[in-house]
C-alpha cells in the first residue's frame, strides 16, 4: 500500500512578482508547490522536486502545514529555481523578467519506493524527458495527468509525443493545443491529441474556465468562479490540476462523473489561490469555506 495516494512531480521555486498594485520578492512558487498544497485538501500526497541550499526553512514548514509528504524532496548545493515576472493591468498577460534554473537545471526525479505504487500521478510542467523518467519508475498507476508548455512543444516535440501516448490525461492551454496540433479550432485540436493515446484532454482557458474532451466523445465545460478582484494569478493552473487530481484520488475514481466533479473542485480551489500571493490564501482556507464556494459555483451552473 502506498503511503501517498497521489505523487506530484514538478518545479519548486522562489518567485518575485510584480502586479499593478504591489511587488513581492522571493515568494514560494513552482508547479509542485501549488499542486501539492491544492491536493492536500483532498488526499495524502507526496512531492518530488529539488531545492537549493538557499531555500528557506519557513517554506518547508508551509509544506508540512499542508501535510505534504517530503520524502521525494531533494536539497542540493546551489541556488533554488528563481522566476521573476510582471503582470499587466488586466492581470491576464504577463512578462517574464528573469529566470534562473539553478539546481533545477540538473534535476533528476527519483521516486522513493513508497511513491512508486501510488495510483495517481501529476507530472507538472517540466522537460518531457524528466516526465518519461518518472513514468519509468511508476508501477501501473490508475491515472497520470501531464502538463506541458510551448517551450517543450518547440524544442522536445518527439519526447513530448511519447509522454502524451503514455498518460491518461493531458492538460494544456488554448495556444499550446493549437501550437502542437496546428489546428485553430479547439475541438479539432482536442481530437487530434486524443488520437495520440490519452483518454482525456483538458484545455485550460484561464478566467474562462476549462474544457474536457474524452475519447468516448463526451465533452464538458467548467466555468471559473467569478471574482471581483484577482491579487496574483501565478500558479492558478497548477492549483487547479493539483486539486483535480487530489479529488480523484480521494474518490478513487476516474469515471466521467468523477472527473467533472474534480474539475468543479479544482476551479474553486484555484479561485481561492488567486486571492493572495503564493500559497498565502490556501494556508488560511478552511474546509467550510471550500465547501460553501463549491456549492455556490454548482448553483451558478445549475440549469432547471
Amino acid at each position: 500500500m502506498s503511503e501517498c495516494d497521489l505523487v506530484i512531480v514538478g518545479s519548486i521555486g522562489l518567485d518575485t512578482i510584480k502586479t499593478p498594485s504591489e511587488t513581492r520578492e522571493l515568494l514560494l512558487g513552482g508547479s509542485a508547490s501549488y499542486a501539492c498544497a491544492a491536493a492536500s485538501f483532498f488526499c495524502k500526497n507526496g512531492m518530488v522536486g529539488v531545492v537549493g541550499d538557499d531555500f528557506p526553512e519557513e517554506y518547508l514548514e508551509w509544506y508540512r502545514g499542508f501535510s505534504v509528504d517530503l520524502q521525494g524532496l531533494q536539497q542540493k548545493e546551489g541556488r533554488t529555481f528563481f522566476w521573476s515576472g510582471e503582470y499587466e493591468e488586466n492581470m491576464d498577460n504577463r512578462q517574464t523578467l528573469e529566470t534562473v534554473l539553478g539546481v533545477f537545471e540538473s534535476f533528476e526525479p527519483v521516486l522513493p519506493e513508497a511513491y512508486r505504487s501510488a495510483p495517481y500521478v501529476f507530472l507538472g510542467n517540466m522537460a518531457p524527458a524528466l516526465q518519461l523518467h518518472v513514468l519509468e519508475q511508476m508501477e501501473n498507476p490508475k491515472l497520470v495527468l501531464a502538463d506541458t508548455m510551448d517551450l517543450w512543444i518547440n524544442i522536445a516535440r518527439d519526447e513530448l509525443t511519447q509522454v502524451i501516448s503514455k498518460v491518461g490525461m493531458l492538460t494544456l492551454n488554448e495556444s499550446e493545443a493549437r501550437l502542437y496540433t496546428g489546428c485553430d479550432n479547439l475541438v479539432e485540436a482536442a481530437h487530434a491529441l486524443l488520437e495520440l493515446g490519452p483518454e482525456h484532454i483538458l484545455i485550460k482557458k484561464g478566467e474562462n474556465g476549462s474544457m474536457l474532451f474524452s475519447r468516448n466523445g463526451k465533452r464538458f465545460i467548467q466555468p471559473a468562479f467569478p471574482l471581483p478582484q484577482v491579487t496574483d494569478p501565478t500558479g492558478a493552473g497548477d492549483t487547479f490540476a493539483g486539486a483535480l487530481m487530489g479529488y480523484l484520488a480521494q474518490e478513487a475514481s476516474t469515471d466521467e462523473a468523477a472527473i467533472r466533479r474534480a474539475m468543479l473542485h479544482g476551479s474553486v480551489v484555484a479561485s481561492f489561490e488567486v486571492e493572495a500571493f503564493s500559497l498565502e490564501r490556501l494556508r488560511s482556507l478552511s474546509e467550510s469555506d471550500l465547501k460553501d464556494r463549491v456549492e455556490e459555483l454548482r448553483e451558478m451552473m445549475r440549469v432547471d
